[in-house]
């Protein structure tokens, strides 16, 4: 199948030809379709599998379609979580656009920057805006911007938008957008909590689960080219065990996970003390610093990346060769994600999982909800010798956390009530 047959322009099929992209990946070839029909479309599809494209051509497409007026209003919105996402995907569609006869304006909102440059950029007028909701919340306070016409809303990595940390921000913006409008929703995973929030978004949406599909036509892994490792080690030697896989593996890049903001620190120091060019990526720093630290990674001169969750989603590195949970996900969305950031496009990865006694339950939950047993190993020199206490040994990572039934009915309770009409 080709890009020209899935109802594009021909001037986006060659803009997509100078790209370099020849062949449409699944989930390209089942949501363009759907989205230029102006459905509403759900699309699940693992990281590293094509989603940016399956939503930025149709909103090219669409505006190649209406009529430009003057001045200029953003009739395209795309809701991302992280500020490097906003970029990756502003990237793309600015790539796109310049090949354009008549290309549209594209806006890339996101915090941590002066907002007076942004506020100069809009003045022109935009037809399509890239914003996470708490920047783009502050322009239409400041007045300089209007989502009366948005007529296309997408809601990329949208698990996280949905998760009710963005709940309120979300409604807020739900609520400056016509109701009537297409909503496209695409994402890795989408948890129970969340499916209930996007059943309230969505109007007789198209549903795809690029993972489900290919389940049943038989494939056992959904990342057939990432092998996945769980090495069973005792929590005060995996910086030792992580020192020995970079030199193992002859890894130039690997990125590696951790819980806090702190460990990410900590972490990269003591990789530095060892001689590793190590550095922390998290939501504390400044924009400025983490582009730096980003561009840093990518050119191969920062060579072990040490970063939380949410400062993860959204990087895209062209062929990481591994990924490292030095500290287990919270759950088995997360570890998706994660796992995600290797193994893109095709590329060959490795994702290591590091199992100490206390969280070989936990393990065993991940395992369970993705569907597959990751066998354990042992570095020799480095053997596990911890056992788990009887409340370790009994269920995952502790904590006070609601109920299934709580979060769904908090879910439910934080939907704009004007989603629907």
């Amino acid at each position: 199948m080709s890009f020209a047959s899935l109802g594009l322009n021909p001037a986006l099929v060659r803009a997509v030809r100078e790209l370099g992209l020849a062949t449409p990946t699944p989930i390209q070839t089942q949501a363009i379709p759907a989205a230029l029909s102006g459905a509403d479309v759900q699309g699940a599809a693992q990281t590293g599998s094509g989603k940016t494209l399956a939503f930025v051509l149709p909103l090219l497409q669409q505006d190649m379609n209406v009529r430009r007026e003057w001045p200029r209003s953003p009739r395209g919105l795309v809701l991302v979580p992280t500020r490097e996402l906003a970029i990756q995907v502003g990237e793309v569609l600015r790539d796109l656009a310049r090949m354009l006869p008549d290309p549209p304006r594209v806006a890339v909102l996101f915090g941590g920057v002066s907002i007076n440059p942004q506020m100069m950029g809009l003045r022109g007028g935009t037809e399509i805006v890239v914003a996470t909701p708490g920047r783009l919340l502050d322009l239409v306070d400041h007045n300089a911007l209007r989502l009366d016409a948005i007529s296309t809303l997408v809601l990329d990595e949208a698990d996280r938008l949905l998760d009710l940390g963005f709940a309120d921000e979300l409604n807020r913006v739900l609520a400056l957008l016509p109701a009537k409008r297409q909503n496209l929703l695409f994402s890795a995973t989408f948890p129970e909590t969340v499916q209930a929030l996007a059943d309230a978004l969505l109007r007789e949406p198209t549903r795809i689960d690029i993972g489900a599909s290919l389940a049943e036509d038989g494939g056992d892994d959904v990342h057939p080219d990432i092998v996945e490792r769980a090495i069973a080690l005792d929590a005060g030697r995996r910086t030792g065990v992580l020192r020995y896989l970079i030199k193992e593996g002859g890894w130039d890049r690997v990125l590696v996970f951790v819980a806090t903001r702190y460990a990410t620190e900590l972490l990269a120091h003591k990789l530095g003390r060892e001689g590793l060019h190590a550095a922390a990526l998290h939501g504390e720093l400044s924009q400025g610093t983490r582009a730096e630290v980003l561009t840093a990674f990518r050119d191969g001169r920062v060579q072990v990346l040490v970063v939380t969750d949410l400062a993860a989603r959204g990087i895209d590195i062209a062929r990481l060769p591994a990924v490292v949970n030095f500290d287990l996900p919270r759950s088995a969305d997360d570890y998706t994600h994660r796992v995600g950031r290797t193994g893109r496009a095709g590329e060959p990865g490795t994702a290591v999982s590091f199992i100490t006694a206390a969280t070989e339950s936990h393990f065993r939950l991940i395992e369970k909800r993705q569907g597959r047993r990751v066998p354990r190993e042992q570095i020799p020199g480095y053997e596990q010798v911890e056992t788990a206490t009887p409340d370790q040994a009994a269920g995952g990572i502790k904590g006070h956390r609601m109920s299934k039934k709580d979060k769904l009915r908090a879910a439910a309770a934080a939907v704009d009530p004007q989603a629907k009409k």
